[in-house]
């Protein structure tokens, strides 16, 4: 599959983008400023230039699948969260049902399904993400939601827990995108929402 991954250039993006080179699929690294562009062609992944924050509907021309990995990062105040984590995902699913890009790949952020349960400082990140997850629900696409727990710079075990509901839990960021990689081709992934953290199952036998 043709493979446009929003938020190329971001730090679980960039992961993806290398995973998906290492599968049958063909990664699009969507990017939000030309100077971004260099690094991609080096590595033979084309880069497209595309903003969030403005019409980003050609990005979608010619793809079989997206992956949304983009975030308005830690930071932004709460008006980027909205634009780029909820109304920037929203936005990218409109497009993909409107260009036939059936296959949705969301990376959303554990507690999303439960924001009302989290710390005072932490609900309208995830409240956010749930606006966006609940969209996604909506929708005619054959999506899969992915809510990682706390997101590190380790390198990745291979090994993962990946359940409907678990526990908070820290997890690699490659790991992450290795398993959004791997689900992107799993069909009883399909109209599926999981937590990910860290745990004892290889992620070639989710």
């Amino acid at each position: 599959m043709k493979v446009l991954v929003i938020g190329a250039n971001g730090k679980v993006g960039k992961h993806i983008v290398d995973k998906l080179v290492e599968t049958e699929h063909t990664p699009y690294a969507m990017v939000r400023k030309r100077d971004q562009i260099p690094q991609f062609e080096e590595k033979g992944v084309e880069a497209i230039h595309a903003d969030l924050m403005r019409d980003f509907e050609h990005a979608f021309k010619g793809m079989d699948a997206v992956i949304f990995a983009a975030g308005s990062g830690p930071d932004t105040g709460a008006d980027m969260t909205i634009v780029i984590d909820q109304e920037g995902a929203i936005k990218a699913a409109e497009h993909a049902g409107a260009n036939g890009v059936q296959r949705y790949m969301m990376l959303s952020s554990i507690g999303a399904d439960r924001a009302e349960e989290a710390p005072d400082d932490f609900k309208f990140y995830l409240y956010a993400k749930r606006r966006a997850d609940e969209y996604l629900k909506s929708t005619d696409l054959d999506y899969t939601i992915v809510r990682p727990g706390s997101l590190t710079n380790d390198a990745g075990t291979g090994k993962v827990t990946l359940q409907e509901r678990t526990e908070h839990g820290e997890i690699p960021r490659e790991d992450v995108a290795a398993t959004l990689v791997h689900l992107l081709s799993e069909e009883d992934s399909i109209h599926q929402s999981y937590d990910l953290i860290s745990g004892e199952t290889p992620i070639e036998e989710l």
